[in-house]
């Protein structure tokens, strides 16, 4: 694997190994062999096993949020609650193709309740995709409010609860977990009932 270090090598052997075992049956000697590295990359470069596994579930986080905001920033017209609307859409549309590394990741965060070291490495990712998801409310908003207003980050923080949300109850229930429309009539009708026509 020429031109690629062993960091770069691990990160992709974990992905591969979280779409194809799941998070809880990967050792470091698989992690080892997949990736043609050693022992001592793994601590040299992520501290753990678990720390790597969990830098490749964001990786592959980031990439799937990466798709997902081209996807919804594609129309330059679309109001906030279109790109909202789509967002959902998306996420719900992509799950059957995620649904490997979503499983990783719920059995990472059982693990993270154990180990305040990966849990601050899983909140620091929260904090990273709320920074990105603020960036995208600024420019959807269009009117000159900043990434860094308490309100950008406010529906930023709402639209990833959403979106985990509809991932683990999608994870639990395919079959009957709402859609982007669902959403949308639910959240019109909480409009209308905490705003009545005058």
């Amino acid at each position: 694997m020429r031109g690629v270090g062993h960091r770069e090598q691990l990160l992709a052997a974990a992905r591969r190994l979280l779409e194809q075992r799941g998070y809880a049956h990967i050792t470091a000697r698989d992690l080892v062999a997949e990736s043609d590295t050693n022992l001592a990359s793994i601590g040299y470069h992520f501290g753990s096993k678990a720390a790597l596994l969990n830098a490749a579930i964001e990786s592959a986080f980031e990439d799937w949020s990466d798709q997902l905001a081209a996807l919804v920033m594609a129309d330059p017209v679309a109001t906030p609650i279109q790109r909202a609307m789509a967002t959902w859409v998306a996420v719900i549309d992509s799950l059957p193709a995620r649904r490997p590394i979503l499983q990783s990741y719920v059995e990472a965060l059982a693990q993270a309740q154990r180990e305040p070291g990966l849990r601050a490495q899983l909140a620091a990712h929260y904090r990273r995709a709320r920074a990105r998801v603020a960036e995208l409310v600024s420019e959807s908003l269009a009117d000159g409010t900043l990434a860094d207003d308490p309100r950008c980050r406010a529906i930023a923080t709402f639209v990833i609860a959403v979106c985990d949300g509809l991932s683990m109850q999608w994870l639990l229930d395919p079959e009957d977990s709402p859609s982007g429309e669902d959403l949308l009539a639910g959240l019109a009708t909480v409009w209308a009932a905490s705003f009545p026509a005058v």
